[in-house]
């Protein structure tokens, strides 16, 4: 059989032209034949959207306002309720909670579907659409119907819309020398509101900080430098995370350097199945790296890195370009990490325990990818706030208890 001996390029060349052509054919018919008149560009649009959220479930097309939110949720203010979201088989469910907003004092908890946003039915609402329809002006009302994991029926919750701060990191001393410090995202801020809720730590500590509780427990993540830089506040060297995509060129690796404001003090980071993605690259550094022990419960497991584009409109698009592995070389990708110790949150309010057991991870959203002396006032109400927060608290609880030993424990060695 005589003929042109085709290159495996010109093979791949000639499937996407067939594949184009098919896509031209499709949008031709709707265009014409559709019930009703739809814009070629609305038309586009969502088949780029369909395509993205097909790949897994956290890339996605971003309209201009979507884009614009993105990037406020990350760098200033915004008005919402102040919840992190997913999309798992055309249902919206919530991940977490942000503390002390309108969603948290609501009761909304990790797993909860979201059934309804005001009068619309979210059965098949994109992610970035439900987000728009929760953003909103400071003081307008918001109504949720939301099934709680533990719950047979849905129930509504009604908030209003407040000023969502971006203050990521908040500290509290626990006992003399011993500090709770809570990071609840990696916005761009986060790395500079830790070193100064260190300062403060330091400067108010006669003796220095002996122990330090790392609270990730429902952080969701945010941005990787973000995480790298807080995880290198407590290391002075070595690896911290490495990133590796499907191209040769996209190994990255991030490593820790030596500064003076290097915390050495014994380390307990908490975690639960509300610590997602920057979270995990942090706790997974510091367990690795044998800084800190983990105690809690298993990770969300969202192992993935997405790239945020630009586009010439003014949109953006969200894709997922690598996974990231642990210094040791783990993946947690639908894994998560496992704590050294395992402590389930003991809920002082019993009908809430079933629900911590319930909480949605990575591993079960749909196209996850698979893995490879004399007190001043304030001081007293600071005490009295710690030890309300520990009575309620076991995890915490546990936390303080084994960080005070590590000291001890590390000179048997």
């Amino acid at each position: 059989m005589c003929g042109v001996q085709r290159t495996p390029a010109a093979v791949t060349d000639d499937g996407k032209l067939e594949a184009l052509k098919r896509f031209s054919q499709v949008l031709d018919i709707v265009s014409r034949y559709y019930v009703r008149d739809v814009p070629t560009s609305d038309l586009v649009n969502g088949a780029l959207k369909g395509m993205l959220q097909n790949l897994d479930p956290h890339s996605t097309l971003m309209t201009r306002e979507e884009f614009k939110e993105m990037q406020e949720s990350t760098s200033g203010e915004f008005f919402g309720i102040g919840i992190e979201i997913t999309s798992d088989n055309n249902q919206l469910m919530v991940v977490t909670p942000i503390d002390d907003t309108p969603a948290y004092k609501a009761g909304l908890k990790p797993g909860d579907i979201i059934m309804k946003i005001n009068d619309e039915h979210t059965h098949g609402m994109t992610l970035q659409d439900a987000v728009t329809r929760i953003r909103g002006p400071k003081g307008s009302e918001i109504e949720l119907t939301v099934l709680h994991r533990n719950a047979k029926e849905p129930t509504v919750a009604r908030m209003k819309r407040d000023v969502i701060p971006l203050i990521s990191v908040k500290s509290r001393c626990l006992e003399p020398g011993y500090y709770w410090i809570r990071i609840t995202r990696f916005s761009e801020k986060t790395t500079d509101e830790l070193h100064a809720a260190l300062k403060k730590a330091r400067a108010e500590s006669a003796d220095g900080i002996k122990g330090i509780v790392l609270d990730l427990r429902y952080n969701p993540g945010g941005l990787l430098d973000q995480a790298v830089s807080v995880s290198d506040a407590f290391l002075s060297d070595g690896a911290i995370v490495s990133m590796r995509g499907r191209l040769d060129d996209s190994v990255r690796e991030f490593h820790a350097r030596k500064q003076s404001s290097d915390v050495t003090a014994p380390m307990v980071v908490l975690v639960n199945a509300g610590s997602a993605s920057a979270s995990e690259i942090v706790a997974g550094a510091l367990g690795d790296r044998r800084r800190a022990l983990i105690l809690g419960e298993q990770t969300f497991g969202k192992g993935s890195v997405q790239n945020v584009v630009p586009l010439s409109d003014g949109s953006g698009m969200k894709l997922t370009i690598a996974l990231y592995y642990t210094p040791s070389g783990r993946s947690i990708q639908a894994e998560g990490i496992s704590p050294d110790i395992v402590v389930p949150f003991e809920s002082p309010r019993a009908e809430e325990n079933s629900a911590q057991s319930l909480m949605v991870r990575e591993k079960d959203l749909n196209r996850h990818i698979e893995n490879g002396g004399g007190r001043a006032d304030g001081e007293k109400n600071r005490n009295d706030d710690a030890a309300q927060a520990l009575s309620l608290d076991n995890q915490l609880r546990m936390a303080l208890q084994v960080v005070k030993t590590l000291p001890r424990m590390q000179s048997l060695r």
